[in-house]
């Protein structure tokens, strides 16, 4: 009878750690999925904007910062579809990445990690128009400038990691000039007037 029992509690104990392993079997991932999400980026100011992308890059949501500081929003992203998001805070030289993922309702973060996207610099000096940015990836550069709606100009900066050119505009020309910068699969659009 003493041989039975003991057999039974060993059985019972291995059945509890099976089970205990199962539940720690779980992964962080799942562990830290949520309904509900909080968003917080550091050092934002007045006018910048938070937008919130499906992984094709179409934007679900678009919200400029109302107060300078810290931003902390409370997110329900249950109703959104399942695949991989981004949520982008759009500074002045720099855009902020988190990417989350959304699965059966349940939002998790990809990482703790926050990715920078350098932009670049457009400014226009004396009819000299300025075009820089950082490429850490070594990303080329496309710059295209418009004249009154019509393309005046196509090129492309290649080089190191710091990428810049300037461009003499016609002193004659004055008008609405309009610089697109591609790089990345990200556009950028000054509109300058001369």
């Amino acid at each position: 009878m003493k041989t039975k029992m003991k057999i039974v509690i060993i059985v019972a104990l291995m059945f509890g750690t099976l089970i205990g392993y199962a539940n720690n079997n779980i992964s962080d991932n799942d562990l830290k999925a949520k309904k509900t999400v909080k968003v917080e980026f550091n050092n934002v100011k007045k006018g910048q904007t938070l937008t919130i992308k499906n992984g094709e890059g179409v934007a679900v949501y678009n919200n400029e910062i109302k107060n300078s500081g810290n931003y902390s929003k409370t997110f329900d992203f249950s109703a959104l579809e399942d695949g991989i998001y981004t949520a982008e805070l759009n500074k002045d030289f720099e855009i902020i990445i988190k990417q989350f993922f959304v699965k059966n309702g349940l939002v998790t973060f990809l990482n703790n990690k926050n990715e920078k996207v350098f932009k670049p610099v457009i400014r226009v000096e004396n009819n000299l128009l300025y075009v820089s940015k950082i490429a850490f990836n070594n990303e080329p550069l496309k710059v295209a400038i418009y004249y009154n709606n019509e393309e005046i100009l196509s090129d492309t900066i290649e080089g190191n990691q710091i990428l810049k050119r300037i461009y003499k505009l016609s002193e004659g020309q004055n008008g609405n000039y309009k610089v697109i910068v591609s790089t990345n699969d990200r556009s950028y659009v000054k509109n300058l007037t001369i």
